[in-house]
């Protein structure tokens, strides 16, 4: 077999690595190698999104890492869950979604990126939330 040259390398097929690729390769002009260590992500835990408990210490899926002990906590090693599988992370994250802190947006602003400020950009987030109330109704 022939060696194979392509425009770009991007290792990993998470989010970012999967989104990237495409990007590149849009407009057809660049030819783009996306390098995944993990497999699929057509497993049921990962399509369920009560899954996570499944995932989360799935060597299978998930890279199981560990911080470096830290003196601050005792020594205690925290455990970081991340995907080893096509989606990354992001298909063993339990669907979990949370807002960036206010005060952050506020700092970028200030530093001169216009247009990430706090108030900029919550209408964004507030434009992908769906809000309900307990039956699943939309809430008010």
């Amino acid at each position: 077999m022939a060696a194979q040259e392509f425009d770009y390398i991007i290792i990993g097929a998470g989010s970012a690595g999967c989104v990237l690729a495409d990007k590149l390769s849009q407009d057809g002009r660049a030819t783009v190698l996306v390098l995944e260590a993990g497999g699929h992500d057509r497993r049921l835990w990962i399509n369920m999104p009560i899954g996570y408990g499944k995932t989360f210490y799935d060597e299978r899926v998930n890279w199981k890492f560990e911080a470096q002990p830290d003196a601050g906590l005792n020594q205690r090693r925290i455990y970081f869950p991340r995907g080893k599988v096509v989606g990354g992370s992001s298909s063993i994250n339990a669907m979990v979604y949370c807002r960036g802190l206010p005060g952050d947006f506020d700092d970028w602003a200030r530093a001169g990126n216009t247009g990430w400020s706090w108030q900029d950009v919550l209408p964004v987030y507030q434009g992908l939330e769906n809000r309900v109330d307990a039956d699943g109704q939309p809430a008010g």
